[in-house]
């Protein structure tokens, strides 16, 4: 880079590397930099606030209404309504093909309504109530119905929640948060099974089955929690209530800085939109990397099952099921954190599918239960700590107005979570699961090939950029490129 350019990029920044292309609200110009900073935490502060715990706790009710059913074999559900292990793995494989269908028109939805988070929390009722409504079921037919009509009103959340993050987090901030974000899948995971063994306790309570009181109580509790939180939750940032307006203004130059442009500046129509998500060939490089770190992760539809293959009581499987989640959460935080604060993705992913890699060597090569049990325990920490990494690289890959941000979020998400439908049918051979687990172990290694494919297709982007070259409408505007933008490796 010439003397020059570097001086104009100098130019165009402030005293956070903001881009000062995006002018600056005078009231903010006025205050000294301390001053700036505070106010710039304490928008954040209160974002994080009224934004993370509730999403964290949607998605901790999102997994517990997904993954009951495997709890609720273990309580008898098989047993009651004469399902066969074929006919429990398609009940699995039906809800994601619901999930995946809807979530490109939903994600769709949220960017265009003035209310995205009350938008996601009225879905969220809705999968609640179907949920509860699983518990009445007398066959398998029935089971299966509910739970495709569940995958239809569960596509709203996962996608919407990051399509949300995207719009109030910079990118420098959204590792930690997707992490934050994702810790509330492995709480349900981690406590689901002391909380569903609560419910299988009351079998017999008004002439229900144990599991019956599993799909209801939860359900139950879904529909609650999302009335509470549509009632708060920020829709968007220029209208977040509780921000003062300096602190308003704050968090909106934040967020224009980061993205070069005011946001909807460049908002462009759906049909388009549509076209330059499909068209970006960095949403198919994360998509595709991100299904098969998923196919590496279909085990958690199954955990407590595999868990159970270890040879223990009912009691016992339930409670040592999570241990594993909560070294989980550990780690997805502490890999968020540090991928942000270094600016990195490529080795925050490769590291953690390592132990993936060694994870599913153990599983496969032995029986032991102490060595199968450690290996239990290190693949939630290793692939979801990767997941979240990837997860976040979307918003900083893909670069666009907000809408093309959130078909692609949508499009990412629904191709990735294809593979927890035809892997449902590869966990059969109990206690081994050997076909499994041999899968799992090639798609680990097929993810760090991909990913360094992904990260060899940046750089080359970020060369281009240093040439001066264009990158054409699916590369960054150019007030981002007079920034110094640079494809975060």
């Amino acid at each position: 880079m010439s003397d020059d350019k570097a001086s104009i990029q100098a130019s165009l920044k402030d005293d956070y590397g903001h881009n000062l292309a995006v002018e600056v609200p005078a009231s903010i110009a006025a205050l000294t930099e301390p001053d700036r900073i505070a106010l710039d935490k304490a928008a954040t502060r209160k974002v994080d606030i009224l934004l993370m715990p509730a999403l964290v706790v949607l998605y901790i009710l999102n997994y517990l209404d997904r993954q009951n059913i495997s709890t609720a074999k273990i309580g008898g559900m098989t047993t009651d309504l004469g399902m066969t292990a074929q006919q429990l793995s398609t009940c699995v494989a039906v809800l994601f093909a619901g999930y995946v269908s809807l979530q490109i028109p939903s994600n769709i939805i949220a960017s265009k309504v003035t209310w995205p988070s009350t938008y996601i929390c009225l879905m969220c009722g809705l999968w609640g109530a179907v949920s509860a409504c699983t518990g009445a079921v007398n066959s398998y037919a029935g089971m299966a119905i509910c739970r495709t009509i569940l995958g239809f009103t569960e596509a709203a959340f996962f996608p919407g929640a990051l399509y949300l993050l995207s719009m109030f987090y910079t990118k420098e901030q959204l590792a930690l948060r997707t992490a934050i974000l994702y810790s509330g899948s492995q709480l349900g995971n981690a406590f689901g099974g002391l909380f569903a063994l609560a419910c299988l306790q009351l079998d017999g309570a008004h002439g229900l089955e144990g599991w019956r009181w599993l799909f209801i109580v939860e359900g139950v509790m879904t529909v609650g929690f999302a009335i509470i939180f549509a009632t708060y939750m920020p829709n968007r940032p220029e209208s977040m209530r509780w921000l003062s307006p300096i602190e308003r203004e704050q968090l909106l130059y934040r967020l224009a800085a980061d993205r070069g442009t005011k946001d909807g500046a460049e908002e462009m129509g759906q049909r388009q939109a549509i076209r330059l998500a499909f068209t970006d060939i960095k949403v198919w490089l994360v998509g595709i990397t991100l299904t098969i770190a998923y196919v590496a992760a279909a085990v958690t539809n199954f955990f407590p099952i595999v868990v159970n293959g270890l040879g223990f009581n009912r009691t016992t499987t339930l409670a040592i099921t999570a241990p594993p989640y909560i070294l989980c959460i550990l780690v997805i935080n502490l890999n968020g954190f540090h991928s942000d604060k270094k600016r990195e993705r490529t080795w925050h992913i490769i590291g953690p599918f390592f132990v993936t890699i060694l994870a599913n060597v153990i599983a496969v090569a032995t029986t032991n239960i102490g060595a199968r049990y450690f290996a239990m325990m290190l693949m939630p920490a290793s692939f979801y700590s990767a997941s979240i990494v990837l997860l976040s690289w979307i918003s900083t890959t893909v670069v666009g107005p907000h809408t093309k941000r959130a078909v692609a979020i949508a499009i990412i998400n629904a191709v990735s979570n294809t593979s927890n439908i035809w892997t449902s049918y590869l966990y059969t051979g109990a206690p081994r699961y050997t076909l499994a687990f041999a899968v799992n172990l090639a798609a680990s290694v097929v993810v760090v090939l991909l990913v360094l494919v992904t990260r060899w297709y940046l750089a080359r982007l970020n060369a281009k950029l240093e040439r001066g070259e264009d990158l054409g409408k699916q590369g960054p505007s150019a007030v981002q490129i007079e920034a110094g933008f640079r494809f975060v490796l």
